[in-house]
């Protein structure tokens, strides 16, 4: 929207980047205070984080670059990042550090396994506030467009080299994700909610998948069901996914960390009988 505008040399899209990632890391100091996130615990996961952000932002490359070779036939490794890939590289990054060098590090407490799911919560919340100032540098940058339009809903922006008409579905998802993070941040806050992660996968499965025919960059290629773009398809995957795992943590997962929290509590008292 704004091209060859630079703060300390850098782009407008990766100065909002930039700032995604540091609301991200502040919102997750706020609620592992909040919510009681052993101290240990909070500064494993950050260190955890950062890694995650890395392969994150790999996997997002990757992802952008498929797409780009579905649609031209050639890899481009420089065509940009897309968020769902980073979002799924960057969780399998997660859990593979959090469960892998938890283990060792939290081998007597468990204290990973036994706030797994407030970690899991006050995470997911993080990434939506760093979402959504990633929305506003796609807005500036000139991605993630909308159709072209000329109602007045319509913004101009840069685009492939030309100014053109379009909806900025980049700021009316990044409004929807602020306002989501908001409702989440009260949720955890102020009652306590144990389904934030549902919750999120959900809400933003739908809204992605409605926002997606409001979507102009059709250059992101196709899925096994044609009448899905790419992205409407994860969304799809990501409601299923959502609605399972209330199930799954209302009926067994809640109960199992019960139950091995206490175990957890009672093994060292009885070492020492």
């Amino acid at each position: 929207m704004f091209p060859g505008i630079e703060i300390f040399g850098l782009d407008l899209y990766i100065v909002l980047i930039m700032v995604g990632i540091i609301g991200a890391l502040v919102s997750l100091r706020y609620l592992s205070d909040k919510m009681n996130i052993d101290v240990k615990l909070y500064n494993f996961v950050l260190l955890v984080a950062v890694i995650a952000i890395l392969v994150g932002y790999g996997s997002a490359v990757l992802f952008q670059s498929y797409y780009n070779y579905q649609a031209t036939g050639e890899w481009d490794w420089k065509a940009g990042a897309t968020f769902y890939g980073g979002l799924i590289g960057g969780a399998l990054g997660f859990f593979a550090v959090y469960f892998g060098v938890g283990h060792f590090k939290f081998k007597e407490s468990k204290v990973h396994i036994t706030q797994l799911f407030k970690v899991c919560n006050a995470a997911i919340a993080s990434v939506v506030v760093a979402h959504a100032f990633g929305r506003i540098g796609c807005l500036f940058a000139g991605c993630c467009y909308g159709k072209e339009s000329d109602s007045w809903l319509a913004t101009r922006q840069f685009i492939h080299g030309e100014w053109v008409s379009v909806l900025p579905v980049q700021l009316y998802e990044a409004l929807f994700l602020f306002a989501f993070f908001a409702v989440m941040l009260y949720l955890l806050v102020k009652k306590q909610n144990e389904y934030n992660l549902s919750i999120y996968l959900i809400g933003y499965g739908v809204w992605r998948f409605l926002i997606e025919y409001l979507r102009g960059d059709d250059e992101r290629g196709e899925t096994i069901v044609k009448i899905f773009s790419p992205s409407q398809f994860t969304a799809l995957i990501m409601i299923v996914l959502g609605v399972a795992l209330i199930f799954i943590y209302k009926y067994w997962l809640k109960d199992f960390l019960d139950k091995f929290q206490t175990k957890v509590e009672v093994q060292p008292q009885t070492q020492q009988e």
